[in-house]
């Protein structure tokens, strides 16, 4: 694979250290490991090689990848989700939670500011809360496997809205014609304007020769 390639890929992801699963995509291994949720769907995923939707070390292991290809590889923390910074770790008012409604509760993810955390106690007046990413300094272990690979454009196009939506390629139509490229739905699903702006985006970015992006609603009136 090089950079660039879009492809579909298996794999498990697990906690090198503890050998918890963090992440997967295949079914039989969550059933196995009785960690399965009868509400997520399991099925490989659309990814593009180099790209930012891969952390480094994924995209290391991937480049040097055939289809087909199985292989296990351990990515340290620096080319994973990065080392633990303490200065992530910061000390909040509750009354800033509670002018917002929301009860701080050890455990729970909060965001503030715009950053993402883990409340990590509650004290005197002060909640304590770590914006580290959970898997910050941890080594990873990853089983992956690349399915197959994408050649055409408008499955590319599909590939990444897939992506970002967690839609099955079925339920995404895509027609290109010259640079410009419409997108509808089957399921029609009401898609905020910054998942279309990013979708947008990294269409620009990896296919060659797009230079708009159209999202269409369609409505067919019922039997």
């Amino acid at each position: 694979m090089q950079k660039g390639d879009f492809v579909y890929i298996d794999y498990v992801g697990r906690i090198k250290e503890t050998g918890e699963i963090f992440d997967l995509t295949k079914e039989e291994i969550a059933k196995k490991e009785g960690i399965y949720d009868p509400k997520f769907r399991y099925r490989p995923i659309p990814v593009i090689v180099g790209s930012n939707l891969l952390i480094r070390g994924l995209n290391k292991a991937l480049e040097g990848m055939k289809v087909g290809e199985k292989k296990k590889v351990e990515i340290k923390p620096n080319d994973a989700f990065g080392e633990r910074k303490e200065e992530l770790v910061k000390i909040i008012p509750e009354s800033i939670f509670k002018e917002r409604n929301i009860e701080p509760i050890p455990g729970y993810l909060v965001t503030v500011s715009g950053l993402r955390g883990r409340i990590l106690s509650v004290s005197g007046g002060r909640v304590k809360v770590d914006f580290n990413h959970p898997l910050a300094g941890k080594t990873l272990e990853y089983e992956i496997e690349i399915v197959k690979k994408i050649e055409e454009k408008e499955d590319k196009v599909k590939a990444i809205v897939c992506y970002f939506t967690g839609m099955d390629e079925k339920e995404v139509n895509v027609n290109i014609k010259n640079e410009e490229v419409e997108i509808s739905f089957k399921s029609k699903p009401e898609l905020p304007m910054r998942a279309k702006d990013i979708i947008s985006r990294t269409i620009f970015e990896w296919i060659e020769g797009i230079k708009k992006v159209k999202f269409v609603d369609e409505f067919e009136k019922e039997a």
